[in-house]
């Protein structure tokens, strides 16, 4: 029956999304254009189930996974409960995981997660919920491990789990090592969990140590599995999950040995499978300018030589004969892009005045341009285009700098309280300024959320930082902009749902500025999810801008974080920078005092942010050197967004 399962819902991925056998891989995958769209796919098929299960009188069990990756499932969900009228009378969950030691009630526990975003919004029984408790104590949690087992048996076994993916290959919470057959029970997390966990519990040292986790012999004793894997951070773990050795090193391998388990995961999170990759690897292809400028950077660096030394031989010995065969001969293709990466090479990146703009990445008129940076957190535009940003400033352009969120949840308390104490020196009798104080002084754990007076004393230290910035570029006060989108102030990590007022204010700046120019973050690896969404604001307030007459004058220009870099086939724009503009770019970065030191949102990275993004632009003007071109100091790259 589990193979019968399985061609069906081929059959039906491939049709909702985009699936290819590949001699690589090891596990059925299905490759969607967005989380949004793969994760609607997978409720329809839990709900299929659901229904079916109803429909022949029998319970219907699920287990479940917590994390960003699902969330948009158990959206779907609850919208077919309310409009469609699905019920989960029938169904019994069982959730994965649970920290330890972790409290019910705390916002960061499973059990509030799920409660949250699905358990609070349909009709299943509680009686029929079960979620591992992370407040025992721990003499009596090996026993707890066992009755959660045994449970899960006496309910006929899942006929679905779903998963999503940790860095680490974790798969629940079986990190490195966990065993083949091992069951539910108690462990220690890894470090880059934890790592990952941070942002969620405003810091590392916050984040629990331990947790209790199935283990992956009662995963698999799954009829169904779906594992959910979304962004560039998952690329990696994915390609080694799919096309990898089984081995207890990536505890998900475990999976290719699951005769029904589908990876469903979105264009960002597949870039690293080798059929998206290097697809000339696997198939024929049908070999456009894109994929062949890819291609041919991709063999430079394969080989470690400069794209105009590249031969026939290289060509024919790594799987590209067929575009030499249709280009006829290295030289020509080597020239061909040399010469497209040489002509993203500008040190004007607001377009070089009256000049031959032919084979410039920007446009010569008009010569004094309106530029519009967008800056998700209110450093992003100094680390991510510091140096262009100067450039475009000393180069005559009327630019202006949109902040879109306050960054408030990102100042530590121990910096709100410097600046509160401050406060009272030069106004002791301030009852507002007390409050600060008593509220942070009282503040225990990091599942309180914090008042509006504080969360404007942190907002205003960040705007404070940005204006030295700014300043400090020769950019005026009233070229900079504090949007304070409304769907970032929650005073929590979990950021409120797109609005209306997010997409006028966002609309509002850019019809008033009427820019030729916009600048925004494209990186998407932020791992708290506001650039995210401030992009997907942006997007769809160009899309409703779209039609009026300046627009058509409009170039959208994408930079990344301080995450990932684009890669040099990729880049559109590079923008040089010499070693004098690299230390203004650092200067620039140094006013935003509360993020230099013990930053609470920083990845896995322990770099502070004017270490990693210097490091990052000398990459990119080395990678730059390496293909054969001309030798910088540093560079920043942009990628054109065309609407």
């Amino acid at each position: 029956m589990n193979v019968e399962i399985a061609n069906y819902n081929k059959i039906e991925y491939q049709k909702a999304g985009k699936f290819e056998e590949a001699r690589y891989e090891k596990i059925h995958n299905v490759i969607f254009k967005s989380s949004v769209e793969a994760s609607t796919v997978v409720a329809q098929e839990i709900a299929s189930l659901i229904r079916e299960k109803a429909s022949l009188n029998q319970t219907c069990v699920l287990g479940l996974a917590t994390g960003s990756s699902p969330i948009k499932v158990y959206e779907e969900l609850v919208r077919m409960h309310k409009e469609e009228g699905l019920s989960f009378a029938n169904v019994i969950t069982f959730n994965l995981d649970e920290y330890f030691p972790m409290e019910k009630t705390n916002i960061q526990s499973y059990f509030y997660f799920m409660h949250e975003h699905l358990f609070n919004h349909v009709d299943i029984l509680p009686e029929n919920i079960n979620i591992p408790n992370g407040s025992l104590e721990s003499e009596d949690i090996y026993q707890y491990c066992i009755d959660y087992e045994m449970k899960i048996k006496a309910a006929g076994g899942l006929d679905f789990q779903l998963l999503g993916i940790g860095r680490t290959g974790h798969i629940g919470f079986n990190e490195p090592g966990s065993h083949l057959n091992s069951g539910t029970r108690l462990i220690t997390l890894d470090h880059l969990t934890r790592v990952d966990a941070a942002p969620a519990f405003l810091g590392v040292d916050n984040v629990p140590r331990k947790a209790v986790t199935m283990g992956i012999g009662t995963v698999r004793e799954a009829k169904r599995i779906v594992l959910l894997g979304w962004g560039l951070n998952k690329a990696e773990i994915l390609k080694k999950t799919i096309e990898g050795k089984v081995t207890s090193d990536v505890p998900a391998t475990y999976l290719q040995q699951h005769n029904n388990t589908t990876f469903v995961i979105d264009s960002e999170a597949s870039s690293e499978l080798t059929r998206i990759k290097t697809p000339w690897l696997v198939t024929s292809c049908i070999w456009s300018e894109k994929l062949k400028l890819k291609a041919v950077v991709w063999l430079s660096e394969l080989l470690n030589k400069p794209i105009l030394k590249l031969t026939d031989k290289d060509y024919n010995d790594n799987g590209m004969s067929g575009l030499l065969a249709e280009e006829g001969a290295s030289y020509n293709l080597n020239i061909k892009m040399f010469n497209k990466l040489q002509h993203t090479i500008t040190g004007w990146p607001g377009g070089k005045p009256n000049a031959d703009d032919s084979n410039r990445p920007e446009r010569a008129h008009p010569s004094k341009k309106r530029v519009l940076i967008f800056s998700p957190h209110p450093d992003d535009d100094v680390i991510s285009m510091g140096g262009t940003f100067d450039r475009l400033v000393e180069q005559g352009h009327e630019v202006h700098v949109a902040y879109q969120t306050s960054g408030n949840i990102a100042v530590s308390d121990e910096e709100a309280l410097k600046f509160a104490e401050i406060s009272k020196e030069l106004n002791p009798n301030s009852e507002k300024i007390n409050d600060i104080i008593d509220f942070i002084q009282a503040k225990k754990g990091n599942d309180i959320v914090d008042s509006i007076p504080v969360r404007k004393l942190k907002g205003s230290i960040r705007k404070s930082e940005s204006l030295a910035a700014i300043r400090y570029l020769g950019l005026k006060d009233e070229n900079v902009h504090f949007l304070n989108l409304p769907f970032y102030e929650t005073g929590t990590i979990k950021k409120g749902k797109i609005t209306q007022s997010d997409i006028a204010i966002t609309c509002n700046l850019i019809d008033t500025i009427k820019p030729n120019q916009i600048y925004a973050a494209g990186d998407l690896a932020d791992p708290h999810g506001t650039h995210k969404v401030c992009l997907d604001i942006l997007f769809i307030a160009i899309g409703s801008l779209k039609n009026n007459l300046y627009m058509n004058d409009c170039w959208v220009w994408l930079y990344r974080g301080a995450w990932h870099e684009w890669e040099s086939y990729e880049i559109d724009m590079a923008v040089p920078m010499s070693p004098d503009q690299v230390l203004r770019k650092r200067h620039a970065i140094f006013y935003h005092q509360s993020q230099k030191d013990g930053v609470m949102f920083q990845g896995g990275d322990s770099r502070e942010f004017w270490v990693r993004v210097e490091d990052r632009n000398r990459l990119t003007a080395k990678k730059y050197n390496d293909l054969g071109l001309a030798d910088y100091a540093a560079i920043e790259a942009f990628k054109r967004y065309h609407f």
